[in-house]
Order: structure tokens, then sequence, then C-alpha cells
């Protein structure tokens, strides 16, 4: 079992953080590279100022991604035995949040270099340590397993989070039961149950609007900026899908924002075959166990 690091390294670590939040606020990226490094330096325990090395490096590269390792080791080594301890609480105490940080980017570069299957095991182990997902990680998982076409998998996966009213969640869930079902009254229900919860989806989908390049800095339910984030990360999910985009023009509401009325229901089909495919500073002593007031966001914090 990792040990708790000895008490001169976590207070190096404190130092350390000092360092990096002094890093956030810098104005230049030249500043904030430099403080990063600097924090770093005090102490190689800081897993957010390797951080904020890898979300400035070359995407996708070998240097980025062992940026992206060396914060998980960073962040796991700070946290010792408590590792265990808070398994199933992770990111409601706050010394877990570096790592899981750290963890999610490392993820990312991952699946950015083709590594699906590495890169879906770190986001599923991240939900064992932290199931109420703060962070957000299941909607991502969610559209790569889509993307990697592991069906049961997702359908496991959405059977976690039943009560979730996301409309990320909503449209994902809709497109599994047209994998599975194919076109069913079932299926077109939930449908239109994902319709109701974002109606800006279907033109991004079936390409009448264009993503843009770069995504809206928040999301708000039931809004564009919320059907532009979604389409960005599952839209190959549906177009891997053989028929879904057509089935879901057939069967858009006549209230759709596209203006078309709605095409007769076709009848059922047999279940399509899917392609292969600015922060706040939290004022805690690093390492030691604090458990967040209230109910933690999916914020950098």
């Amino acid at each position: 079992m990792a040990q708790k690091p000895a008490e001169d390294a976590l207070d190096a670590l404190d130092r350390a953080q000092e360092v990096f939040w002094e890093a956030c606020e810098a104005r230049s990226v030249k500043q904030r590279l430099a403080l990063a490094e600097k924090a770093i330096a005090i102490s190689p325990l800081c897993a957010d100022a390797l951080v904020m090395l890898a979300e400035h490096a070359e995407r996708g590269s070998d240097t980025s991604l062992a940026l992206w390792q060396r914060a998980v080791d960073a962040g796991r080594e700070a946290l010792g035995d408590e590792f265990e301890e808070l398994r199933g609480e992770f990111w409601g105490f706050l010394e877990t949040r570096p790592y899981m940080r750290a963890r999610f980017g490392l993820a990312w570069s991952l699946w950015d270099r083709g590594e699906a299957q590495a890169a879906l095991t770190h986001l599923q182990e991240m939900l064992e340590l932290n199931p109420n997902d703060n962070q957000g990680v299941r909607y991502i998982l969610a559209s790569w397993l889509l993307e990697a076409g592991r069906d049961d998998e997702l359908h496991e996966l959405l059977k976690r989070y039943p009560d979730d009213g996301a409309a990320s969640w909503s449209w994902t869930t809709a497109l599994a039961a047209f994998r599975r079902e194919g076109d069913t009254p079932a299926a077109r229900r939930l449908l239109l149950m994902a319709f109701k919860e974002n109606k800006h989806i279907p033109a991004y989908l079936c390409g009448e609007r264009a993503v843009p390049k770069s995504l809206p800095p928040f999301m708000s339910m039931g809004g564009e900026d919320e059907a532009v984030h979604y389409v960005s990360e599952s839209a190959k999910g549906w177009s891997n899908t053989e028929g879904a985009i057509d089935w879901l023009r057939a069967n858009l509401p006549a209230s759709a924002s596209s203006g078309r009325a709605a095409k007769p229901a076709s009848k059922p089909k047999s279940a399509p075959k899917a392609k292969s495919g600015a922060k706040a500073k939290p004022k805690t002593p690093a390492g030691r166990k604090t458990k967040a007031a209230g109910k933690a966001d999916s914020g950098a914090l």
C-alpha cells in the first residue's frame, strides 16, 4: 500500500499549489508556464502544474502524453494510502481533484492517439472512484462507447444514471435504443423525449448547421450551446450507425427547428448494424483530507 507523503513533502506541495494558483491568474501563456515550472521545482507532486504544462503541449504528441502521465502519477503519489480510503468519494475531497483532472486529461490524450481501450478503461475506473461523476465523465464515456460500437457497455452505463436529465444523455439513450431495437415505437418515444430536452441538436446532426471550430465556454440546459457540445462529442456515434440520421429526419416532430413537418413513421425495422468504428482558489492544505463543502460541481477547483 502506498504510504502518505512525509510532512515536509506535503508542506512543499502546499507551497507549490500556491504558485500554481498564481499561474492561473497570470496574464500571458509565457508567465503561466514559467510559474507552472516553478511549482513543479518546489514539489514534483504538484499534479495541477503538470496538467497546465500538458494542456499547452501539442495535442496528441508524445510530450503531451508524458506530461499527462506524470500528472496522474504525481496526483496518485500525493494521495498515498488515502487513495483507497477515499475510493467512491473522489472529488468530494479537495485533495483528490488534481488526480482526477490529470486522469481525465490522460484519457483524452490516449483517445486522441487512437488508444481507445486504454482511454475507455481510464474513464470507467474514474467512475468507480467517483460514482457521483461531478466531472461529467459519463458523457464522454458514452460518446466514446458509441463511436467504438460497444453497445453492451453503453447500455450498462446508461442504466447507472437513469435520472440524468441532460440532453446529451437523452439523445444518446435514444440512439442506443435505435441501435439495439431499430425503428420501434419505444425508440421513437425516446427520440421525442430527447427532442423536448434540446430541439437544436437535430440541425447539427443532420448537417443543416455547422459546429463552430471553437466550442462555447458555457452550456445552458436546452440551449444551442449545449447542442454544439453534444454534437462535437457524439456526431461520430450517429454517423457510424447505419440509418440513424435518416431515422432522425423521418421522425422529427412538426415543431423541429428546421421547420419541416414530420414524416409518417415507417414500419419498424430490424436493428441496424453499427459501423466499427478563471478558477476560485480553495483554501485547503495539499494532502490533508478535506471534505468539500456542499455539492461539488464539475469545475476545475
